[in-house]
């Protein structure tokens, strides 16, 4: 792994669309901590790119404000105006390659010398090809004094054909190993976890597997409405936006085989093997394997079509076909206006093959992994209740990271990636098999789902917990989801 100062050259991060929401919230907030806690290169500075014309001092008050709203930490100003000092901003068009060669002479002068370059594109999809070939044709990524990395947002095309094209159009300028895709989810501490969970614990790994687990459940569950994002949103709906990223992310980390090093190759090997493993849901079997459904109102909210049929909730029943995972159901869900803000995983393990005792009510055993907002593990187990004769009460054991850590200990999960972009560890970023991959799992569902609207489209009120589908696509295998259970266990 390259580290931070990589070969004591200066190290310049061009942001694309600098001006815009991302850029002031998450990627400011999160390159100024790194400076703070002293992990950005010794010799840096910020360039951004947008349409908006800043001036660099309107530029600094801009993104001050934004970290001034938005840090999750206290600081000075003095850290402030020394981290400022390396911010600089050029306005332009990305479609227009005379901006392109003014950012080439512009970061020249700046660098003075050889330098690293990291391109990052807080920009929707549809424009990278675009500043991608510009900067390409202004030699721009070049690796001739220094390297050259591109960081580029999801969602990494909108279908499989297109992440496909898009790959082939990012390919033609760049070498896979300097393309980072981002999930941010991937950087969540909670989420980095589960592979420690798994494979630092000799407890958990001997028993991973289809001997001893019934099932697993994956929700990521939101409290709000589509918001701001209304116009996008109604463009994608929840399977683009949610499943074929963050859940197939948090899926192949549960269902992976442990990897022969932590490198990023090692690991994303092991990603992609169970992405490939995971049966495919053929169109004829999208009705029985999956729900889809939106919420009571959504069709009012602004920037939405009266007769939208985009679904804000979606749930479905996943299978991988390999020796550890055989017959065992992954059972994935996620959707807005849901009653509580919850991502989680839960695994449950089987029943005691036999009851031996006369008084026995136990439940399944399970281990409940909160990657927020109470981050966090849980094991339920069952237990003898005092003064009776066999009767078993369901107990738990609990790790809080607030507790064990501090409540200031998890970052922000954009500064965990910008990280490991600048010291070239690509561990936590998609590779494009892995990409595709993914798309060719949800493409099928989403051709069955828009095309002949199979299964029909559920409604559900806000601040409930989706619609009866998605108790229904449960309850026909004999099981429920147990996210309620799980928050009580949280709440003793």
């Amino acid at each position: 792994m390259n580290n931070p100062s990589n070969n004591g050259l200066l190290t310049t991060i061009i942001i694309f669309g600098a001006s815009g929401d991302l850029t002031q919230r998450k990627l400011i907030p999160s390159l100024f901590n790194l400076f703070r806690k002293r992990r950005t290169p010794k010799k840096f500075q910020i360039v951004g790119f947008g349409g908006t014309a800043f001036t660099d001092e309107q530029f600094r008050e801009h993104l001050h404000k934004g970290v001034q709203e938005n840090a999750g930490y206290a600081f000075t100003d003095e850290e402030w105006n020394v981290f400022a000092a390396n911010l600089y901003y050029l306005a332009g068009k990305y479609t227009e390659a005379s901006d392109f060669q003014k950012l080439a002479d512009h970061l020249t002068q700046l660098e003075n010398g050889d330098a690293n370059r990291m391109f990052y594109m807080a920009l929707p999809p549809t424009v990278f090809p675009v500043i991608i070939d510009n900067l390409d044709a202004s030699g721009q990524l070049h690796e001739n004094g220094g390297w050259r990395r591109v960081v580029l947002e999801k969602p990494f095309g909108t279908d499989l054909a297109s992440a496909v094209t898009l790959n082939q159009q990012v390919h033609k300028a760049l070498n896979e190993n300097q393309i980072y895709r981002i999930d941010h989810y991937l950087g969540k501490e909670t989420v980095q976890n589960i592979l420690f969970t798994r494979f630092a614990n000799t407890i958990f790994e001997p028993i991973w597997n289809r001997t001893y687990i019934d099932h697993v459940q994956i929700t990521v569950a939101e409290t709000v409405g589509v918001g701001h994002r209304a116009g996008f949103y109604d463009s994608v709906g929840v399977l683009r936006d949610m499943f074929q990223n963050h859940l197939l992310q948090l899926l192949t980390l549960v269902a992976m085989e442990p990897s022969a090093s932590f490198s990023a190759s090692d690991l994303r090997n092991e990603k992609v093997k169970v992405l490939s493993a995971v049966q495919p849901i053929k169109p004829e079997q999208v009705s029985t394997n999956t729900v889809r459904a939106q919420y009571k109102g959504y069709r009012s909210e602004a920037g939405v079509d009266p007769n939208s049929v985009t679904p804000t909730y979606a749930a479905m029943r996943l299978y991988i076909n390999n020796w550890r995972w055989k017959g065992v159901p992954f059972y994935l869900r996620s959707g807005k206006n849901l009653a509580e803000k919850q991502s989680q995983i839960i695994i449950q393990f089987k029943e005691p093959p036999l009851s031996m005792f006369p008084m026995q009510t136990t439940k399944p055993n399970m281990l409940v992994l909160y990657l927020q907002p109470d981050e966090g593990l849980h094991v339920r187990f069952e237990a003898k209740a005092p003064d009776s004769v066999a009767e078993t009460r369901s107990v738990d054991m609990e790790f809080h990271y607030a507790e064990a850590f501090g409540k200031t200990a998890i970052p922000e999960s954009y500064e965990r990636l910008l990280l490991d972009a600048l010291q070239g560890d690509a561990s936590l970023f998609t590779r494009a098999d892995e990409v595709e991959t993914a798309w060719a799992l949800m493409d099928p569902i989403l051709q069955t789902w828009e095309a002949h609207q199979t299964p029909s489209l559920a409604s559900y009120k806000p601040g409930s917990w989706g619609p009866p589908e998605g108790y229904d696509l449960l309850a026909r295998d004999g099981r429920r989801w147990l996210n309620e259970e799980a928050s009580m266990m949280l709440e003793k």
